[in-house]
């Protein structure tokens, strides 16, 4: 048996009841495998694969607070810090109902690749809560955030871990936590990031996952020849990374026909207007039966659907497992030439076996959407400079980071003989870098 399939059998047996850790591992083993082949005799003897798989530890706490009718109410807080071989963990806060152990372990584990793919110092981790934002009052959503960062602080720092924001944790409930850090701690230092402007926030962070995606996904029609000019585009979601990604698309000459949430989705043949997406996603925090309501040419469906619109490019940016194999097939036979995911994993493992083995170029979450990450880290640089970078300044950086990210993933994929499989791309490229630390730095 093969040092990937012993040490899958491990993984399995170990985390039977977590299906979307496993699912990522396997994923990211499998496409590994050219790259573990050919230093098997090393990274077997200096045990990898088993350390790079378990975390380096994981935290799971009681978030009790109060809600508007003077009501306890429990929810479970968690904290998974993977890998900091390169850097300080660095990794979202996901609120959301489905959160579990499961989830987020998947997410910190896919986080060691993605953030060592952004060429900069920040190692893996995530964390987040079941809690669900949607419908809270302020005061509630602040009553607990207070009481979740007043056990989180304990295990973060500028130096330790640096959480972010995710699905559920925006603007105002950064500002929360960070209030509340600095309120226990004493200390005012750059512990989160995608803060507000007015404390040490950077700028272009918002925008960052959405257009460093679409920089990804225009370097990687150039170089095979094509521009985004002209063509038309499939979106999912309606959160910071559809929107923002559907607005850097126009700019880029595309147009966006599509977007949705977790009740609907809209079909728009004339483009979806992001001025009044954001005014119904992020100003009233409403359905798109809004957007269809103010909209002529919108059409509003229930549940899913976005994928059967015929396009050129297809950006699934809404979460995981959201694209799965029949979804595949109709991108396929409707001419789609290039998926780019901006959530992380969206697609399934046969979703994209197929589209991959039907010519559709496809590039991972772990590439695509790590300009989110990579904004974090420049904003973790500026705090730490006590400096604010321009507009300007980010944008390019971030430009920059992502078509290297390309050229990377591109040239990894070379190296191992398996050209224009990007998922393997990014996997080793992020992988070998990652290993050397690991290697420079002993049994630890």
């Amino acid at each position: 048996m093969s040092y990937v399939d012993e040490v899958l059998e491990i993984v399995q047996k170990k985390n039977a009841d977590q299906p979307e850790f496993l699912q990522a591992v396997t994923e990211v083993l499998d496409s590994l495998r050219p790259c573990i082949d050919a230093n098997e005799e090393l990274y077997r003897k200096n045990a990898i694969l088993e350390r790079i798989t378990e975390p380096d530890r994981q935290f799971m706490f009681r978030v009790p607070w109060v809600d508007d009718n003077g009501q306890v109410q429990v929810n479970r807080g968690f904290r998974v810090q993977f890998n900091n071989a390169i850097g300080p963990y660095k990794g979202g806060l996901r609120l959301h109902p489905s959160v579990n152990l499961g989830i987020i372990k998947f997410l910190g584990f896919e986080q060691i690749f993605k953030n060592s793919l952004t060429t900069l110092p920040i190692g893996g981790g995530k964390g987040g809560s079941d809690f669900d934002p949607k419908g809270k009052s302020d005061r509630e959503i602040m009553a607990f955030c207070q009481s979740f960062m007043t056990e989180l602080c304990k295990y973060i720092g500028a130096d330790v871990d640096v959480p972010a924001g995710d699905i559920g944790t925006g603007a105002r409930e950064i500002g929360f936590m960070f209030g509340q850090y600095k309120r226990i701690r004493g200390m005012y230092e750059g512990v989160l990031t995608g803060k507000g402007l007015t404390y040490g926030g950077s700028l272009v962070r918002t925008e960052a996952t959405g257009y460093g995606l679409l920089y990804l996904t225009q370097e990687l029609l150039k170089c095979h020849g094509e521009s985004m000019e002209g063509k038309t585009v499939c979106v999912s979601g309606a959160g910071n990374v559809a929107i923002y990604a559907i607005q850097k698309a126009h700019q880029m000459g595309a147009k966006c026909v599509t977007c949705s949430d977790s009740t609907g989705w809209i079909y728009d043949p004339e483009g979806i207007d992001v001025a009044l997406l954001k005014e119904v996603k992020e100003v009233k925090r409403a359905r798109l039966t809004e957007y269809a309501a103010a909209r002529p040419s919108a059409q509003y469906h229930e549940g899913r659907g976005v994928w059967q619109i015929k396009c050129d490019i297809a950006l699934p940016c809404a979460t995981q497992n959201e694209l799965l194999l029949d979804d595949a097939k109709q991108l396929v036979a409707n001419g789609c030439k290039a998926v780019c995911e901006g959530a992380n994993m969206p697609t399934t493992l046969d979703a994209t076996k197929y589209l991959q083995e039907n010519g559709v170029w496809f590039v991972g979450g772990k590439a695509a959407n790590a300009g989110g990450v990579a904004t974090s880290a420049l904003e973790m640089s500026q705090n730490s400079e006590r400096l604010s970078w321009t507009f300007e300044e980010v944008d390019a950086k971030l430009q920059n980071i992502m078509v290297t990210i390309y050229h990377n993933i591109d040239d990894a994929a070379k190296r191992y003989g398996v050209e224009g499989d990007y998922v393997a791309g990014a996997n080793i490229a992020g992988f070998e870098k990652v290993v050397e630390a690991m290697l420079a730095q002993g049994v630890c």
